[in-house]
């Protein structure tokens, strides 16, 4: 390939790399539902620094087989919930590890019932490859856009979640969405 080829291509990767990144997330309105699994509390601080409880989290769901655990469950996805934020993404948090159910009279012993609320949410899809590598880069993503005020609306910090499916039974090369939780956009009570 000749030389000025090569840098046409490689500008045209970067090019196609940079819009990837700054494309807009797909808007959808989520109904409520609820999701019973085992919680930790946590901060953005200390995730961030290496001595987080995340980790820690997914081992004890796959070790204790805790989504085979919880009756009345609505499919095979896996959730990983963000709630309960003190403030923002570097505050305190709960993540749930759990599974979508029907019915939610029934919590088995040392875990907890959460309700995703109704509401607007913007999904960023994670890359293909790695979790412990793909999701960390789609938070990034997340947060890159909600600094730029691109994420389709203003971060609500009630409840995100990541939504592992038939996309992720390889966790070495898993790709899952991630709902961020918006808040309602506010009324336009301008005459027309």
């Amino acid at each position: 390939m000749r030389p000025d080829y090569v840098v046409l291509y490689l500008l045209l990767l970067v090019g196609i790399a940079l819009l990837a990144q700054t494309s807009a997330p797909k808007l959808v309105h989520q109904d409520e539902f609820f999701v019973v699994g085992i919680e930790v509390r946590t901060t953005g601080e200390r995730e961030l620094s290496g001595e987080g409880e995340i980790p820690g989290l997914w081992r004890r769901f796959y070790s204790e087989h805790i989504a085979d655990k919880i009756p009345n469950r609505v499919d095979k996805n896996i959730y990983a919930l963000y709630t309960d934020y003190v403030h923002d993404r570097m505050a305190d948090y709960t993540v749930l590890l759990g599974v979508r159910v029907k019915d939610t009279s029934e919590v088995p012993a040392g875990m907890v019932l959460k309700t995703i609320p109704a509401g607007q949410y913007a999904i960023i899809t994670s890359e293909k490859g790695p979790g412990e590598t793909v999701i960390p880069t789609a938070w990034q993503k997340v947060w890159a856009l909600e600094d730029k005020d691109q994420l389709g609306g203003k971060r609500a910090y009630k409840t995100d979640y990541e939504l592992y499916d038939e996309r992720a039974t390889d966790p070495q090369n898993l790709q899952a969405d991630l709902y961020i939780g918006l808040k309602p956009a506010p009324a336009d009570h301008s005459d027309k």
